[in-house]
């Protein structure tokens, strides 16, 4: 299958300190990779660095076949969409949904201003939302709801590979569920590639198609999702089911 991304040798130091110690990873096109490890363990320094908010200090990533250098192109920034655990990260307090939605759409041309309106009712209603929600402010809605707005603003500039740190972490078990639901849904309608991080191996095994297993900054295990949880080849991998109470069916 071919490659939506490949991180070649990746390392990232703060001082003494080797956040990401020579990182290889493939990740094929339209499947998930479910990343986990530890607090710590660089799971976001590395999805930071893959989306162009953190420079490496050693390393390649290749987009497709396409170089990401330190210094991104619009097109390159738009390729790789990044939804945060806190959705008020990328969602302005002050802007309204239509906003939102529309400064997305304009700034990297993705349509004319004149099928503005009609596209942010689209990106709503596949996450669910009424149309109705264009005209209202983030801190209307709940954490689940804005979760979708901040999806569909990742989702509104077409982006290749969508990256998910923790997206579900600070929700209910019942919105959390329908949030990955949606994500198994998005991916399955638009063919996306997704880095979904999660330290709840439940999420990860919901969503994945392939687990990587981060610690101390290296990259342990990459295994399929069915290898993984029923015969893990590292022995970190099997401390972290086994603190596990109830595995996942």
């Amino acid at each position: 299958m071919e490659l939506a991304l490949q991180v070649r040798d990746l390392t990232v130091r703060y001082g003494g300190f080797t956040a990401l110690d020579h990182i290889q990873l493939d990740l094929e096109q339209h499947t998930t990779l479910g990343l986990v490890g530890e607090s710590g363990s660089g799971k976001s320094t590395l999805a930071r660095v893959i989306a162009g908010l953190i420079a490496p200090d050693e390393g390649q990533i290749l987009l497709g076949s396409q170089e990401l250098r330190k210094k991104r192109s619009r097109e390159q920034h738009k390729k790789i969409q990044m939804i945060f655990q806190n959705p008020d990260a990328s969602l302005n307090p002050k802007h309204s949904i239509r906003q939102i939605l529309s400064e997305a759409l304009l700034f990297h041309r993705i349509v004319d201003r004149s099928q503005v309106e009609t596209r942010s009712k689209e990106l709503l209603s596949r996450v669910q939302l009424e149309a109705r929600s264009l005209d209202r402010y983030p801190h209307e809605f709940s954490g689940g709801q804005r979760q979708r707005i901040a999806i569909a603003r990742a989702l509104s500039v077409e982006p290749s590979l969508l990256i998910a740190d923790e997206p579900t972490s600070a929700l209910d078990v019942s919105v959390q569920r329908s949030v990955l639901e949606l994500f198994h849904t998005l991916k399955n309608e638009l063919n996306l590639t997704v880095l979904f991080i999660s330290h709840d191996l439940g999420v990860i095994h919901a969503v994945s198609d392939t687990v990587a297993v981060m610690r101390q900054g290296k990259l342990v295990e990459i295994n399929t999702k069915d290898q993984f949880f029923i015969r893990p080849e590292h022995e970190y991998s099997r401390e972290l089911l086994s603190a596990v109470p109830k595995m996942p069916q």
